[in-house]
């Protein structure tokens, strides 16, 4: 008899087949996430549950699940939704899919970078407003990427491609990472500072870490009165790792700007403050949203899924 596992909405083909190839699949149908309780009665008596970071899989959920439950495959590089403490201790195996979202997170992140200093959205506004009647030298004038200094906070896998990208438009780069090695950090061109000291110094400060207990809410009202005029804040991480009132209100003197596929909450309510200043650019995480990220990702969670209910380690666990 296959296992019997638990998909909490449908994922790229590619990841979806190979899970039926092994097991009975019981896939919630709906196009938004499964309510808890929903969540909680489908994975009774299954042997493994694949999910997503719309889902919060804690200990009751799990605890329904035992003494069946083998495995947690989560398909993101994160995993805040889910205790994972609690997994551990319950013997569930608990994977996630690093690696394979780089690139395209690393390429958005950029890619904010540069429609936020060009002032692109302002200018498609600007057009579909009627304002466009004619060149004129001092219309939308935005900043220059060469020369300036871009911040990075975070020197993880996606931090380091975001480093590659900006080398190749002649920034200088200065990070702020604990754990990072100063000889490496230096021969990839990057000057290590104090979070204090970076935030002063950058012009561009783009944000790469997990969401945890230290890092919620680690851009609040101090750090933002810190960054200079005309900085601009962009965050492709996780929403909470910044104080959304306290951007809302920094954004509303005019003094910074933002570029967010992360907000707190998701999605963001169209009425929004956010929504609504003219210095803030606000995507729906999108952030590894390129068809070979997302099919890779889908693959990779089928394959931690697929390890966990045959008894076999996980290609990429989550250690405790």
């Amino acid at each position: 008899m296959k296992p019997s596992v638990f998909v909490t909405r449908a994922i790229p083909e590619a990841g979806l087949a190979r899970v039926r190839e092994v097991c009975d699949v019981d896939l919630w149908p709906g196009e938004m996430p499964p309510p808890y309780e929903e969540l909680v009665a489908h994975t009774r008596g299954k042997d493994g549950l694949l999910c997503l970071l719309t889902d919060r899989i804690d200990a009751a959920l799990m605890d329904a699940g035992l003494p069946t439950l083998k495995v947690i495959s989560q398909m993101a590089v994160g995993y805040d939704n889910i205790q994972a403490a609690e997994a551990h201790k319950r013997g569930i195996a608990l994977g996630n899919t690093p690696g394979v979202l780089t690139e395209a997170t690393a390429d958005l992140a950029f890619a904010l970078l540069l429609a936020s200093a060009r002032r692109i959205v302002e200018g498609v506004d600007y057009i579909r407003q009627g304002q466009w009647v004619t060149w004129h030298p001092t219309t939308l004038l935005g900043g220059d990427l060469s020369g300036a200094t871009l911040g990075i906070i975070g020197l993880g896998r996606i931090g380091q491609a975001v480093v590659r990208r900006a080398s190749g438009f002649n920034m200088r780069i200065i990070a702020h990472s604990p754990r990072a090695n100063p000889a490496d950090a230096a021969t990839q061109g990057v000057e290590l500072l104090s979070m204090d000291d970076l935030l002063r110094r950058a012009d561009y400060i783009s944000l790469h870490v997990p969401l945890n207990a230290s890092t919620r809410h680690l851009i609040g009202a101090r750090e933002l009165s810190l960054m200079k005029d005309g900085a601009t804040l962009i965050n492709t991480t996780r929403g909470p790792v910044v104080d959304q009132a306290a951007l809302v209100a920094a954004l509303q003197t005019g003094r910074i700007r933002a570029a967010l596929d992360v907000t707190d909450p998701e999605p963001l309510p169209a009425d929004h403050p956010l929504m609504s200043l003219p210095n803030a650019i606000v995507v729906p995480h999108i952030g590894s949203a390129s068809r070979w990220a997302r099919d890779q990702m889908a693959l990779m969670a089928a394959e931690n899924l697929i390890a966990g209910v045959t008894g076999q380690p996980l290609p990429t666990a989550v250690r405790p």
